[in-house]
């Protein structure tokens, strides 16, 4: 398309020498040139005499379907320089964050000690509700032929611990989850940077070492 709008504007010039053209494109932008504008086909342009005197007007050079096409290509390089443009930002406050691979390494260490500053109250949690399970069934044995003959406050009791147990699993497990994805996203950075800070001239750093989770406790058996 872009090879039939320079054959467009080259059989729009006319013989006569020493014309200057003029127009304000698309994007707001005043163009001159020595030669019809292609990027204002789809607009109005003037020709002028070296004194800038307008000698015509001439109308835009592009049938509708033209235009259109046109106009989705000026659409697509405007997103793909933003999207440029954007990445060059993203790139610059990346590194303006980590300067180096230790400051990066320092932030890893930091985001995983919080989920297991967070997890190991929970496992701590966890050892006294089973420390409490212990007792409890200590009392509900003298039910074991008819549990239903338990007090009420007993059985809710039971009851009360088996669900904060349950809960209190599930969030640990969530919070391994998180590790995964804390590491799986810095993992994603340190490749980026590792290419950035070799465009700087930085010399390649060794991989950043990955912290070890705490060994998992195993779901106590509920009776």
């Amino acid at each position: 398309m872009l090879a039939g709008l320079g054959t467009i504007a080259a059989g729009a010039q006319p013989p006569t020498g020493g014309s200057i053209y003029t127009c304000t494109d698309a994007q707001g932008r005043r163009i001159t040139s020595d030669r019809p504008i292609v990027e204002c086909l789809d607009r109005e342009q003037r020709e002028l005499s070296p004194m800038g005197v307008t000698r015509r007007k001439i109308g835009p050079s592009l049938t509708e379907p033209e235009r259109a096409a046109l106009e989705a290509q000026r659409r697509k390089e405007a997103e793909e320089q933003s999207r440029m443009l954007e990445e060059r930002r993203r790139n610059r406050v990346l590194l303006a964050r980590y300067p180096n691979q230790a400051a990066h390494d320092a932030e890893r260490a930091a985001a995983l000690a919080q989920v297991d500053e967070v997890t190991a109250i929970a496992r701590k949690r966890l050892q006294e509700l089973l420390q409490e399970r212990k007792a409890l069934d200590t009392e509900m044995e003298f039910y074991q032929k008819d549990p239903s003959k338990a007090p009420l406050k007993l059985r809710r009791q039971v009851a009360d611990n088996q669900d904060e147990t349950a809960a209190q699993w599930r969030f640990i497990a969530a919070q391994e989850q998180e590790k995964r994805r804390i590491q799986q996203r810095f993992d994603a950075e340190l490749a980026q940077l590792r290419e950035l800070w070799r465009s700087q001239g930085q010399p390649s750093a060794a991989a950043a070492p990955v912290s070890t989770p705490p060994p998992a406790l195993n779901p106590p058996s509920v009776r």
